[in-house]
């Protein structure tokens, strides 16, 4: 059992630096390398836990992955798990932020972009295909995932998410329940302890007041503020990356004033070249913001701990409490049944993220080529993503 775990704490080493593509890319990848190369949780169970996370706020690529651990070798290893998947990223975007101002005054990032970018969305577009192949089978979710798709063109607004999932959730359950089997009953909680709830709820709430309490003047005034903020973000999010950028733009950029629209624009552009979770870019957000108001290097690295802390704190507390009991909450019948809807309707936004990204290469052929060339290379061969992305890296150098 002991050998199972390292060789499992091994296998996400690797996975934390060969994931790219954004979270619409994360599934696909464990579907390949945890469930069918490995077999540490069954092609069901990745999907359910898949669906929990999307029910959830917070980062549900790393509540995926930190369920899975659990499954595999309880709290010890899924706490590893988180480390192992957050850390490298994080500091990397620590480091860039640190040195942003030299590096954006070199121009060869623009180069580098200009290849990554187009690569990025072929990768998300080989995602949302493999999944929308494993989960659309039904016209009932066939029916979910084209009507999430349209109403997440039309609102464009993040609020949409958590109610769409819940629709897409209820539209199966009554769909796919039987009357007979709803009348099944599950002693649900007889084993929950009312102080862990308690002592949940508590840390859920206790750090979305702090920062009101904290005097401005004070030195500690920011750092702790911006604790919160990140902390609130994080309950709020649901649906994980694509909810996470448009909400921390608004927020950061355009009501605080935290960072320039470059700044912010050009952390989220290299986050999306690196592997790891989409929720490193906080660790770039952060570290800057401290780095502007004159906190120097010590208050950016503070900058870069506190977002990373704040935006996973709440989704890993979650998962955490939810996962132990996750197998008596899905005997329940209509909870069950409605995780295929739920999944139906993250297909649609996986679709509706891979438009969005798309729209912007307007009549630029090249980028159009580029993310045709990297889907085919995904789907069609056995072409790794790291491969790809170093690929468009030289590319951009060399041209």
């Amino acid at each position: 059992m002991k050998n199972r775990q390292l060789l499992f704490l091994r296998d996400t080493l690797v996975y934390t630096f060969s994931t790219f593509g954004g979270p619409q890319a994360h599934v696909a990848i464990l579907l390949r390398d945890f469930v069918e190369k490995r077999k540490y949780v069954t092609e069901a169970e990745l999907m359910e836990l898949s669906a929990l996370s999307q029910i959830l706020p917070g980062p549900s690529s790393t509540q995926t992955l930190v369920g899975v651990a659990w499954k595999v070798g309880g709290l010890r290893l899924a706490l590893l798990t988180f480390l192992i998947w957050v850390l490298p990223s994080a500091a990397i975007m620590c480091l860039a932020a640190i040195g942003y101002k030299t590096f954006a005054s070199t121009g060869k990032i623009n180069d580098i972009l200009h290849f990554i970018r187009p690569a990025a969305v072929g990768i998300v577009a080989y995602a949302a295909v493999t999944f929308a192949q494993k989960i659309v089978n039904s016209r009932v979710s066939a029916y979910l995932a084209t009507g999430s798709l349209i109403a997440t063109l039309i609102l464009q607004n993040p609020y949409a998410f958590p109610l769409l999932i819940l629709l897409g959730g209820i539209i199966s359950s009554a769909f796919e329940t039987q009357p007979v089997e709803d009348a099944i009953r599950v002693k649900l909680f007889s084993n929950v302890n009312p102080k862990k709830v308690g002592y949940f709820i508590g840390i859920l709430l206790f750090f979305g007041a702090l920062g009101a309490l904290i005097n401005r003047t004070s030195p500690f005034s920011l750092p702790v503020r911006l604790f919160e903020n990140f902390y609130r973000n994080g309950i709020l999010i649901f649906g994980g990356g694509q909810v996470l950028v448009p909400l921390m733009y608004t927020e950061f950029v355009e009501l605080k004033h935290y960072l320039s629209n470059a700044e912010f624009l050009s952390g989220y552009a290299l986050q999306q070249a690196l592997p790891g979770p989409t929720f490193s870019f906080t660790s770039f957000v952060g570290a800057i913001t401290l780095g502007n108001k004159g906190y120097g290097i010590a208050g950016e690295v503070i900058g870069s701990i506190v977002a990373v802390i704040g935006i996973n704190l709440p989704g890993l507390i979650l998962i955490l409490f939810i996962v132990p009991f996750w197998e008596d909450l899905k005997k329940i019948t209509r909870i069950k049944n409605s995780l295929s809807g739920i999944n139906a309707v993250a297909v649609g936004f996986m679709a509706t993220a891979l438009i969005l990204l798309v729209a912007p290469f307007g009549t630029d052929w090249m980028s159009y080529l580029i993310m045709i060339c990297t889907f085919c290379l995904l789907y069609f061969t056995k072409i790794k993503t790291p491969v790809v992305i170093l690929a468009g890296v030289v590319l951009g150098l060399l041209i």
